[in-house]
């Protein structure tokens, strides 16, 4: 979800009222809970840490600490009201994704990856509870309430009417991307990113078992995909031209054409990193009309996507509206400009 950066420091500033003396330690509070800068801390170095000779500093440091701490913020609030409404995830939940998560390593190996992501076992164990009781959250509060009707559809095909007719076979495909330089732009849900050629052969391995366990496709792409343009929409390229494929490499182009409808491929490495790539389906030239059952579920998929974003966008506001935030962090960073 995209925000407006100036406009968040604006708010920030605004709500902390900058007069108001920092505890010690505090980065931030939200209804009074604080938020540490050793907590901050953390989550900037599994974020933007990297190697040694490659870290932020000065200014732009800050201004990534900045980032990290409003989606920090903004966890909190959603927590919070997971909680108020009775929705945090029980101990069952917690162990169970906990074992889902370490299935395809070995003890050694999860061990390797805890330590790479400077978390111990208690600390993924208390991220697993607060993912797992945010998502209980959005599915009551918006999945739950998200209805279409055969009118939207109707009206959404008679607009689009043209985009139905296709010009020349062409495949839809979805991605899983993990690559072993981590990109400061790309956000997936669990805020998870390889940091180097060993973290991401592995996480593509762990994506690669989950999904031959039976996952669905998609959550996994919104939750650890690393490529910034699909893993939102779980990972949908859409519609490619077969044509296009000629500009692939060969034995890229090899794969897709192998793959029939609902098949995933094996990890692939390319230039980019490691990708997992769906055949979703494979459609003829011509006109598509609305009778067609596919048609109708593919603009239903597309507007309770669109749906969805812009519920939980609105969620996320009127959540912020509710919450009393105090972000001691900024008020140093402002303080600190105007004394010079």
């Amino acid at each position: 979800m995209k925000h407006s950066f100036t406009g968040f420091l604006l708010l920030t500033v605004l709500l902390s009222g900058c007069s108001r003396p920092a505890p010690a330690n505090v980065g931030a509070t939200v209804n009074g809970r604080a938020i540490t800068y050793a907590e901050l801390e953390k989550q900037f170095e599994a974020q933007f840490g990297g190697p040694a000779g490659e870290r932020s500093s000065g200014d732009q440091a800050q201004i990534q600490k900045l980032e990290v701490l409003r989606t920090m913020v903004d966890n909190e609030i959603m927590l919070q009201r997971a909680e108020r409404l009775g929705l945090m995830a029980a101990d069952a939940d917690v162990d169970a994704k906990y074992t889902e998560l370490k299935s395809p390593y070995t003890q050694e190996e999860f061990a390797k990856q805890l330590n790479a992501r400077k978390m111990s076992m208690d600390e993924l164990k208390a991220q697993l509870r607060r993912d797992l009781s945010v998502q209980k959250l959005f599915n009551k509060e918006i999945t739950s309430r998200i209805s279409i009707s055969d009118k939207d559809i109707a009206e959404f095909y008679n607009t689009n009417r043209a985009s139905f007719n296709i010009a020349e076979p062409q495949i839809h495909m979805a991605q899983i991307l993990v690559t072993p330089a981590p990109d400061p732009n790309v956000r997936n849900l669990k805020n998870d990113k390889a940091q180097d050629e060993e973290q991401a052969r592995k996480k593509i391995q762990s994506i690669d078992a989950r999904l031959r366990r039976g996952e669905e496709f998609g959550m996994l792409a919104q939750n650890y995909s690393e490529d910034a343009a699909s893993s939102q929409n779980g990972g949908d390229l859409g519609f490619i031209p077969e044509s296009s494929l000629e500009k692939a490499n060969v034995e890229l182009r090899r794969i897709v054409l192998s793959l029939r409808p609902g098949e995933t491929s094996a990890p692939i490495r390319t230039a980019e990193g490691y990708r997992v790539l769906k055949v979703i389906t494979r459609e003829p030239a011509g006109q598509r009309e609305l009778s067609d059952p596919k048609v109708q579920q593919t603009i239903r998929e597309t507007l309770i996507n669109r749906k969805d974003q812009l519920l939980k966008a609105a969620y996320y506001e009127m959540a912020r509206n509710d919450a009393k935030v105090i972000n001691y962090f900024v008020n140093g960073i402002v303080g600190e400009g105007q004394k010079k």
